[in-house]
């Protein structure tokens, strides 16, 4: 495929919640954004408003479609909402801090912080699981937009998915790159799959995006 038919991706995740303050897992669940997140949704749909966008979707997780709604605005286009796009489903960690699920479930919990592929906590997805889901939905809604301009608004851990996939990283290597709160990852799609082009530009936050996940 040529480069000109290669899709142009600006991946981003959701804005802060008081659950990202916590250290607490979301996952799943519908936590919406706090008043950090709203104003960083705000200055993200700023930052994007003298851009070409094709395009507009989001996870149907309250606190990505809050984060997506302004930007879809601005571009004048539809906010397209797709569950492919939602975190990935913890189980029993759902609703707990790191060090409550630490406590409570020691080795269920050194499997999860291993990034063991095949591990899923009780009642979640495997890391794999999530991973396959995760890019397999991305691609999925790319290939409508061969040579367009993509925003997709999602999840630490999907975009940690889709990093790994435009650099072939292994799911079991360590995280050595930020994941920030309303920060702007950009991409190129194409048959050949993903190649990343810049990573966690959050210079319209004036610091405020936190690494966290979830």
């Amino acid at each position: 495929m040529p480069l000109d038919s290669s899709t142009r991706v600006l991946a981003i995740r959701h804005g802060e919640t008081a659950w990202n303050r916590d250290k607490r897992i979301q996952g799943q669940l519908d936590v919406p954004l706090n008043a950090v997140g709203e104003a960083q949704a705000r200055r993200l749909a700023a930052a994007l408003a003298g851009e070409r966008i094709d395009a507009v979707y989001s996870s149907d997780l309250g606190r990505a479609r809050q984060t997506a709604m302004a930007l879809a605005e601005g571009a004048g286009q539809a906010l397209q909402l797709d569950p492919g796009l939602r975190e990935r489903q913890f189980g029993i960690f759902e609703g707990q801090t790191w060090s409550e699920i630490a406590e409570r479930w020691p080795e269920q919990s050194e499997r999860w912080r291993r990034r063991d592929p095949e591990f899923g906590a009780a009642g979640g997805e495997t890391l794999a699981d999530f991973y396959a889901r995760s890019v397999a939905a991305t691609e999925r809604l790319l290939a409508r937009h061969a040579g367009q301009t993509v925003v997709l608004v999602t999840h630490g851990g999907v975009l940690d998915c889709l990093y790994r996939a435009a650099t072939r990283l292994p799911l079991q290597a360590a995280r050595t790159w930020t994941l920030g709160n309303a920060a702007i990852n950009r991409l190129l799609y194409s048959d050949a799959g993903f190649i990343l082009v810049g990573w966690n530009d959050g210079a319209h936050l004036d610091g405020a995006a936190q690494d966290e996940f979830a």
